[in-house]
């Protein structure tokens, strides 16, 4: 998926060409296409990005547009595991600060030459003019469910971006063909293994692989099996659809639809954090944004022989040998509009990748892996 396939017109957004052909088949098709997207948990709205849900609406569409260039707002959605990287991007483009404020724009650091502001030149980059009155050629909003529900809602043409931390192949293992996603590559989660406080702080640092894999199938209940209190163990997991617990049981078991035995399951991983946090018998995978919520320690997994631990300088989280690491996605449709290209550009860039990346202990891309995703982009003009 490294062609650049460009969307029809420019001047057309992808909102309204569902809308234009919808409309055909009558006010009944409309409101199936716009209606909520099967999330199992309420969807929030990203605060400073914009303030929008998850939930299809075509607010944008009355948006005017200049200069054959589409305004409306970039309508982001999906996985609680991106949205941090997403809602961080979303608040600096709709900020749009001037090019002299260095502190939070500084381009100069980063060797861009420029007089514009932040979101004005990343839009310039693919046609778009400023406004001259400090606000964004476009805003862009960031909306909170799970992966499920944004590769959903992207392709049927509710969101521009979806936003997703497992594969499409393994969020919809049904279809025949996923050629119609592109597949944006934003940061890299090393999903660690987290446990309550007080078991971290009764003795409980690492477990084995196989010892993962019996936690997870019901065969370990007991906190001393694994030289822990003799306390019951509270297995925690996140919901189906979410890229989190497909992205996990796919990398412990090899089958990203395997079924695991947890006690609970949450939509986001704001709420499975505060549940460990709360507990004092908890376990669970975790993505690495959520690990400095008090009460939640990582342990060290022990893996084919080798003992990966967080902040290990050799084995590390961030070794590519890592069992659960794992890709962040954000899924364009049918190609990648300019819009799209603008705001993605912006993530791909040095400047994003320690503004957006970095500070939610996420790993940045390389420099190999950024000239490939740069590469899905349409060309500048």
């Amino acid at each position: 998926m490294t062609q650049k396939p460009s969307k029809q017109g420019e001047g057309v957004s992808r909102r309204k060409f569902v809308i234009a052909s919808g409309a055909a088949t009558g006010a009944a098709a409309l409101a199936g296409c716009t209606g909520g997207g099967g999330s199992e948990e309420t969807e929030s709205s990203g605060g400073s990005s914009g303030g929008d849900s998850d939930s299809g609406s075509d607010s944008g569409m009355e948006e005017t547009e200049s200069s054959g260039m589409d305004t409306s707002p970039l309508e982001s959605g999906g996985s609680s595991t991106v949205y941090p990287i997403a809602r961080e991007a979303s608040s600096y483009w709709n900020a749009n600060r001037p090019a002299s404020d260095s502190e939070y724009w500084p381009h100069d650091e980063y060797g861009i030459d420029t007089d514009l502001a932040l979101a004005d030149y990343w839009a310039s980059l693919y046609g778009y003019e400023p406004s001259g009155e400090g606000e964004p050629p476009f805003t862009v909003s960031v909306a909170l469910s799970h992966s499920g529900t944004g590769v959903e809602k992207v392709r049927d043409g509710q969101l521009d971006l979806g936003n997703s931390s497992g594969n499409v192949e393994d969020e919809l293992p049904d279809r025949e063909s996923y050629d119609d996603f592109v597949d944006h590559v934003v940061g890299v989660d090393g999903q660690p293994l987290v446990v309550s406080q007080e078991i971290a702080d009764a003795g409980v640092e690492q477990i084995t692989g196989d010892q993962l894999k019996d936690l997870y199938k019901g065969r370990i209940s007991n906190w001393s099996e694994l030289g822990g209190p003799d306390r019951e163990i509270q297995v925690l997991g996140r919901v189906k659809g979410s890229g989190t617990r497909t992205s996990f049981v796919a990398n412990v078991f090899g089958n990203p639809e395997e079924d695991t035995t947890v006690a609970n399951r949450y939509g986001q991983n704001q709420r499975l954090a505060q549940a460990i946090a709360q507990a004092d018998n908890a376990i669970s995978y975790l993505a690495l944004a959520f690990l400095d919520t008090d009460g939640v320690s990582p342990i060290a997994l022990e893996w084919e022989g080798t003992t990966y631990a967080y902040g290990d300088d050799e084995n590390g989280l961030d070794s590519t040998d890592y069992p659960l690491s794992r890709d962040l996605h954000m899924y364009s449709w049918q190609g990648t509009s300019n819009k799209e290209a603008a705001f993605l550009n912006m993530i791909f860039s040095e400047f994003g990748q320690e503004r957006f990346v970095a500070p939610n202990n996420y790993f940045t891309l390389g420099a190999r892996r950024l000239e490939e995703e740069r590469a899905k982009l349409p060309d500048q003009v």
